[in-house]
């Protein structure tokens, strides 16, 4: 979606609303209200038929399985992720999104840690950097979003956005970049606006649902017109993507999550 005051382009996660449309429905519907279209898993998706939509997938997931910290599992991590390029290629999608390890059932790791050891996040760093790589190789950014382990995503490793921040800003590549998502973030850590200009040269997408109900933006706690002006401030130029549920009527929500970012 373009807008001529705004910097930013909105986007919509088909996974989440019009829920009552099968998938392919649910792009057209989101593309002919003017937003990007976001997805999860493409391996379930019918990638010819997404193409024949003519909607703008402006983020994907980047991986199947694995996670950053097994060789075994690091080793499916990458594996998928190659995969996953190869598909982001036919979308002309430009933003793959992963997370600190593999998610099962109802978003659930698929295997849960309680403590993260530092020889840990020496594997972790050594496994972006070659995820950074395979993003220069083939020109498509990689982005690690950080979750919430109290309502959503318990015994999730590197969870936290000051985790993810961290990571991102110790392999320090243009192809790694931080998925900010602020609805995890206010349930995890708050203070959503300096964590925004703490971390704004490394965000590659913004993620955005509110708190609690993780439904659009004006439906719960966070004053998301305050973030979008200091998002504008920062000069933030990619995707900022509703990744929430609609309390009601999906395009209604839809309209809420636009008057909030382009008011």
């Amino acid at each position: 979606m373009s807008s001529n005051k705004q910097p930013y382009q909105l986007a919509v996660c088909a996974e989440m609303v019009f829920l009552e449309l099968p998938f392919i429905e649910r792009v057209k519907k989101i593309h002919q209200l003017g937003f990007g279209v976001e997805i999860w898993d493409w391996s379930n998706k019918d990638i010819d038929a997404l193409i024949a939509t003519g909607a703008h997938i402006a983020s994907m997931t980047g991986y199947l399985e694995g996670n950053l910290t097994d060789d075994e599992e690091i080793d499916k991590f990458l594996k998928t992720a190659e995969l996953s390029i190869e598909v982001a290629k036919k979308l002309n999608c430009p933003v793959l999104n992963f997370h600190g390890t593999g998610l099962g059932e109802r978003g659930l790791p698929v295997k849960p840690v309680k403590i993260v050891t530092g020889e840990m996040w020496v594997k972790a760093v050594d496994t972006l950097r070659k995820i950074a790589q395979l993003g220069e190789k083939h020109n498509k950014i990689f982005t690690l979003e950080n979750l919430n382990l109290a309502v959503d995503h318990p015994d999730t490793p590197f969870a936290r956005a000051a985790d993810t921040y961290t990571l991102v800003k110790l392999v320090n590549s243009p192809y790694l970049k931080m998925n900010l998502d602020l609805y995890h973030a206010q349930i995890g850590e708050g203070n959503l606006i300096e964590l925004l200009r703490q971390t704004k040269d490394f965000i590659g997408e913004i993620q955005v649902a509110d708190v609690p109900g993780r439904m659009e933006p004006g439906t719960g706690e966070i004053n998301y017109p305050a973030i979008a002006k200091v998002i504008r401030d920062m000069g933030y130029q990619g995707n900022i993507g509703m990744e929430a549920f609609a309390s009601g009527n999906s395009e209604v929500a839809l309209q809420s999550f636009k008057q909030a970012f382009y008011a």
